[in-house]
């Protein structure tokens, strides 16, 4: 018997495989709840009797110094509260600062130049730009930062806005789920991300006509499209992004993720700094993606919807891209006709 594959159906893939994480991510909320001490046992080992024999005898090591009042001893970590310093001081209030800046950007930058329209009447020609795995993969990644985001900045700042308004039992129940999500999905993200910059590493090369694109501000700086291949010098700089502070998160979020492997505390404080610095960059660029992806310039999410974009998009925005295959065009009638075929035939159906 044959079958038929239908390209349309993989967006169902990212999905279950989402709905997999959620259940397992529940799995472990009901163990720990069943359980909880056995959770805090092997979370917080306890302090033995030589290390507070060490500590009353006024010897201390790199690590740990106490201080004493009318008998009274107290055990401080110095690189845990190094670790808390450069969190709650630097990291934390400047990612907010970097992340709304670049929101109040964007809304300016909206309210005073609008959307970037077509400049000429769209052809009715379209052409392929993204195939049905490339898109997959995309949307896979972007649901995925989307959602590590999220509970990411719930995390690091939830607890200042979420605890007064809803209280202890709510924002328990978010933080736990929140934790949960973001340590099982993160290494899905990591693999996916690493097949999609696989995927679309010849397109991002950079060329020497890169450096005009900077020089005329992508379009913005004078009355001329600058040139640009498949990918233009701002998609190349956000997928460089990805691949070496997107590639540092990753790997920082593994060592949080297993800490199981011998890594020390200090490298975990080091690994949980590197790890909030990058993803709130990476966030706030991700806000700019997004804008000029949608609503920022016409035409654009078309083509990570339908896989086509219009003639006149390639030819004003890729003008080189599409001086390669322009040749190929297909008309917007014969894709449609395409689509109700499809839909008309249904699930694959099997024959003898």
């Amino acid at each position: 018997m044959s079958h038929t594959i239908h390209w349309r159906s993989l967006w169902r893939l990212p999905f279950l495989a989402l709905l997999l994480v959620v259940g397992l991510a529940l799995t472990q909320v009901a163990e720990a709840q069943s359980d909880p001490q056995a959770e805090a046992a092997t979370a917080v080992p306890a302090l033995d009797a030589d290390t507070w024999r060490q500590v009353r005898s006024g010897e201390v090591d790199a690590y740990y110094r106490d201080s004493r009042f009318d008998s009274t001893y107290n055990l401080v970590n110095a690189s845990g509260e190094s670790w808390r310093q450069w969190r709650n001081r630097w990291v934390s209030p400047y990612g907010l600062i970097v992340m709304g800046g670049m929101l109040v950007m964007i809304v300016i930058f909206y309210l005073v130049a609008g959307r970037k329209r077509l400049e000429e009447p769209r052809t009715g020609n379209k052409l392929l730009r993204w195939s049905a795995l490339e898109r997959t993969l995309h949307w896979s990644v972007a649901t995925l930062f989307i959602v590590l985001a999220l509970t990411g900045v719930t995390l690091l700042y939830g607890k200042h806005v979420f605890y007064p308004l809803f209280g202890a039992g709510i924002w328990g129940t978010m933080v736990s789920g929140s934790k949960l999500l973001h340590n099982y999905l993160g290494p899905l993200f990591g693999i996916l991300l690493i097949v999609l910059l696989a995927k679309l590493f010849v397109h991002n090369l950079p060329k020497k006509h890169d450096l005009e694109w900077f020089r005329k501000g992508g379009g913005m700086i004078g009355n001329e499209h600058p040139d640009a291949g498949f990918a233009n010098a701002g998609e190349k700089v956000w997928y460089w992004l990805l691949a070496t502070a997107g590639i540092v998160v990753i790997i920082s979020g593994l060592v949080l993720d297993f800490p199981n492997y011998g890594q020390a505390r200090d490298t975990m404080q080091w690994a949980n700094l590197i790890h909030a610095v990058g993803a709130l960059g990476l966030t706030a660029v991700a806000f700019g993606h997004i804008y000029i992806g949608t609503i920022g310039t016409e035409g654009s999410l078309e083509g990570m919807t339908t896989g086509y974009v219009d003639e006149t998009w390639a030819k004003e925005h890729h003008n080189l891209w599409y001086e390669e295959v322009k040749g190929e065009t297909v008309p917007e009638e014969q894709i449609a006709s395409r689509g109700k075929n499809d839909t008309a035939q249904g699930p694959a159906q099997s024959s003898p």
